[in-house]
C-alpha cells in the first residue's frame, strides 16, 4: 500500500522530482548557514531555491539534534507552508517523501513523530488550498491513522535531546483531518475511533500535555456538527468505562489503573472545559457526555 503511495504521488507531480539524499544539514547549508537563515525566517527569495531546499530539510526529521530537526526542520517547512511560499508539485513532493517516514525504524525515536508534524502542515495546507486528489487524500487519512493508533513510544521531552512527543504530533496531524471538509463521516469516525484508543495507554502516565493535544481533533470535529448529542455521549460512555478494570474503585490498587484514571479524567475535562466555553453549537454537544463522564469518574 505505501509502495503503491508512493508510486501515485511521484507520478502525480510534474517535471523531475527525484528525492534529494536524506542528509542533515542538505547539501549546500552547513549548520551556520541555517542559523542565519531561521534568523531571516526562512525567507529565501529565489524560487527554485526556496523549492530545493524545502524538499531537501525533510532529512532533519530525523536528526538528534533538535535545534536542526525542530527550530529549522520543522519550523522552516511550517513557515513555508503557511505563507503559501511552495507550489503544489513541491507539496505534493513533500508528502510522498514524508510517507515512508511514518513508518520508520528509528530506534532513536524521532522521525516518525516529527514527519506526523510535518504532514500536519501539509493536511492543513491541503485543507486550506486542496492539491491531493480525492485518493490520495484517503491513502493519507489511513497511512496517518496507522501511525497513530501504533504508537507505542511515549517519551516526551528532554533536556539534552528535545521532543519526541509521538502521541501529540499524531493528533496535530488527526487534528487537521477533522477540521477538513474533504473528511466525511465514516473517516471522522475513524478518526475519533483512533483518538479512543491512544486516551489511556495501559500503564503509562501522560505528563507531557497529551491529553490536550488529544482533545483538540474532538472538539475541532464537534465544531463540524456531524455527530449529534446522543452520539457524543454513547462515545464518551465508552471511552470513561473502567475496563479493562472491574469497576473504577479498583483503579487505586495498581499503577495501571491510576494512570487510566489519570488520563481519562485529564482527557475529559479538557474537553468538558473547552465546551463549556464555546459558544459554537457543534461543540456544545460534547458537554452531556463529557459530563456524565466525569460524574462517572471516581
Amino acid at each position: 500500500m505505501l509502495l503503491a503511495a508512493a508510486l501515485y504521488f511521484a507520478t502525480a507531480a510534474p517535471g523531475t522530482w527525484a528525492q534529494p539524499a536524506a542528509t542533515c544539514p542538505p547539501s549546500g547549508y552547513d549548520r551556520a548557514r541555517l542559523e542565519a537563515l531561521r534568523a531571516a525566517d526562512f525567507e529565501i527569495a529565489d524560487v527554485r531555491e526556496r523549492r530545493r531546499f524545502a524538499r531537501a530539510i525533510v532529512g532533519c526529521v530525523a536528526s538528534p539534534d533538535p535545534v536542526l530537526r525542530d527550530q529549522i526542520g520543522f519550523e522552516s517547512l511550517s513557515h513555508m507552508l503557511r505563507a503559501r511560499q511552495l507550489d503544489d508539485a513541491t507539496q505534493t513532493a513533500l508528502v510522498t517523501d514524508l510517507l515512508p517516514r511514518l513508518e520508520s525504524a528509528d530506534a532513536s525515536g524521532f522521525e516518525r513523530p516529527f514527519a506526523a508534524l510535518v504532514l500536519s502542515e501539509l493536511v492543513r495546507s491541503d485543507r486550506l488550498n486542496p492539491f491531493l486528489s480525492e485518493s490520495s487524500r484517503a491513502d493519507l487519512l489511513t497511512h496517518s491513522l496507522s501511525y497513530f493508533v501504533g504508537v507505542h513510544d511515549y517519551r516526551g521531552f528532554d533536556e539534552a535531546e528535545g521532543w519526541r512527543h509521538g502521541v501529540a504530533h499524531g493528533s496535530d496531524l488527526l487534528l487537521q483531518f477533522a477540521a477538513s471538509p474533504a473528511t466525511q463521516r465514516d473517516d471522522l469516525i475513524r478518526v475519533r475511533d483512533a483518538i479512543a484508543g491512544q486516551i489511556a495507554p495501559e500503564g503509562h502516565f501522560y505528563i507531557y500535555g497529551e491529553f490536550e493535544r488529544l482533545a483538540r481533533p474532538i472538539l475541532f470535529m464537534a465544531q463540524r456538527g456531524i455527530f449529534t448529542a446522543d452520539e457524543w455521549s454513547a462515545w464518551f460512555a465508552q471511552i470513561s468505562a473502567p475496563a479493562p478494570l472491574a469497576t473504577w474503585r479498583d483503579a487505586f490498587s495498581s499503577q495501571a489503573g491510576l494512570a487510566r484514571k489519570h488520563n481519562v479524567a485529564a482527557f475529559v475535562y479538557v474537553v468538558w472545559a473547552n465546551a463549556s466555553l464555546s459558544q459554537d453549537e457543534g461543540v456544545r454537544a460534547v458537554m452531556p457526555g463529557a459530563e456524565a463522564a466525569l460524574r462517572a469518574l471516581p
